[in-house]
């Protein structure tokens, strides 16, 4: 079951970074939601309620339900200034979006069945994850919340490439579209495997102190 997240805001009519600073003390949050062929609106929202949305992952690719002056939009989080040493949400844009139209977004990537890995369970090889998100195309209706990366399969020295994911239906990967086949996620071999291997390619390795 997909999360669903609503966003209850008030319109902001004093602006300024006086006007923010003003809001922080209150407790509550700078945003903005423009986009949709619609004028900005400045708006504020309470930080305690945002921070818990932002805590979760899904959040930041996901539909947004955004309530203002009783009314709803459709609109995405599009960016989140936080402070550089305080844990205080600074301000946020929202996008608005229309369900059937295209959009482009980041969403995070989940790696599934790490445990079973081949390449780590009988290669001995070690899990590298080159990437954390990816960027996808799609209609917003279809947007996921994120992709997974099944790992089972996987051998040690091997790699899992972007064409090797298995995408909801719908959904575009931005750089296969652009030609670039990346790598995902790696299982490496362990270190001095191919050397020790070379070095008795077969039976056993003499015993200390046994002539060869």
């Amino acid at each position: 079951m997909q999360e669903s997240f609503e966003l209850v805001a008030e319109v902001r009519t004093d602006k300024g970074k006086g006007a923010s600073r003003r809001l922080r003390r209150m407790n509550k949050v700078p945003a903005v939601l423009y986009g949709g062929r619609k004028d900005p609106v400045a708006l504020t929202l309470p930080h305690n309620e945002l921070v818990q949305h932002l805590e979760n992952e899904a959040f930041y690719s996901h539909i947004l339900n955004v309530k203002v002056d009783g009314k709803s939009e459709k609109a995405v989080l599009r960016d989140v200034q936080r402070h550089p040493s305080d844990p205080i949400i600074m301000h946020i844009d929202l996008l608005r979006v229309d369900e059937n139209a295209s959009i482009t977004m980041s969403v995070p990537l989940h790696f599934t069945n790490e445990e079973k890995c081949v390449g780590v369970k009988t290669g001995g090889g070690s899990i590298t994850h080159l990437m954390t998100q990816v960027e996808v195309s799609c209609l917003a209706r279809d947007l996921p919340e994120y992709i997974e990366v099944d790992l089972s399969t996987v051998e040690a020295g091997a790699s899992v490439h972007l064409s090797e994911i298995t995408l909801p239906k719908g959904v575009e990967l931005v750089e296969l579209a652009h030609g670039h086949d990346l790598a995902v996620v790696s299982v490496l071999k362990p270190r001095g495997a191919t050397a020790d291997e070379e070095a008795a390619p077969s039976g056993e390795a003499p015993a200390a102190g046994e002539e060869s």
